[in-house]
């Protein structure tokens, strides 16, 4: 991070935290020391803040770059404030990611040895926001639209897809949605996480008379299967 980077996100923020009256951008004990241990290899750290900004979004998910600059460098519309007890930390967010990161938190993963950064974002992106999506005929063709439009495009960075394996519309109203992933989403560890929480909810966003979206995809099978 002496340059750039980046962290994951995930929206298992605490919603407490996201009142105006709180940092943007909250950082916890075990990412300051982190993160401060990285900073210690900079030329000036006193002066060297942690800027962190949203670039993007990926389907339900914001992306977002994490770089160490001088604290000079802030621009007049970015919000600065400090974190620690002691003030250790100066944290720059720019002023376009405040509204889409107010009550987050830079934490580190639970569990995990791989090390990193997280960032946990009670706020979420619209994914569909921006899209004019064809929605004329039968559900089959508004599904496979939707698939087609909004949310194979971004499978299609990580080398996946997404298909329509089949609709059951009961005599009680309900229309479950039978989806398969491809590709290098096929046994991918994040893929079934990708469904549950991307493309059901882009699904049922756009089409909401769908009442459920279920994974038919054989993970024990593809490139790296994680089903056994």
């Amino acid at each position: 991070m002496t340059t750039s980077d980046s962290a994951t996100s995930t929206d298992q923020a605490n919603p407490e935290q996201a009142g105006a009256d709180l940092p943007v951008l909250s950082v916890s004990e075990t990412a300051l020391a982190t993160v401060l241990e990285v900073r210690a290899s900079e030329d000036d750290p006193p002066n060297t803040a942690l800027r962190v900004g949203i670039t993007g979004s990926n389907m339900t998910e914001y992306t977002y770059d994490l770089e160490l600059i001088a604290i000079s460098e802030a621009k007049d519309t970015d919000v600065i404030y400090t974190q620690g007890e002691h003030d250790e930390l100066t944290v720059i967010v720019p002023g376009d990611s405040v509204d889409n990161m107010r009550g987050s938190m830079l934490d580190v993963p639970s569990g995990s040895a791989a090390g990193g950064l997280v960032i946990r974002n009670p706020n979420t992106p619209d994914p569909l926001a921006g899209l004019d999506l064809d929605l004329d005929g039968e559900l089959p063709e508004k599904i496979q639209a939707v698939l087609d439009q909004a949310i194979n495009p971004g499978l299609a960075s990580h080398g996946g897809f997404a298909t329509l394996a089949g609709v059951d519309e009961t005599d009680d109203g309900q229309k479950k949605v039978y989806v398969t992933m491809g590709g290098g989403c096929q046994g991918c560890a994040a893929s079934a996480m990708t469904l549950q929480e991307g493309i059901k909810t882009m699904l049922m966003d756009a089409l909401p008379e769908i009442t459920e979206v279920l994974d038919t995809t054989d993970h024990s099978a593809g490139e790296n299967p994680f089903y056994s």
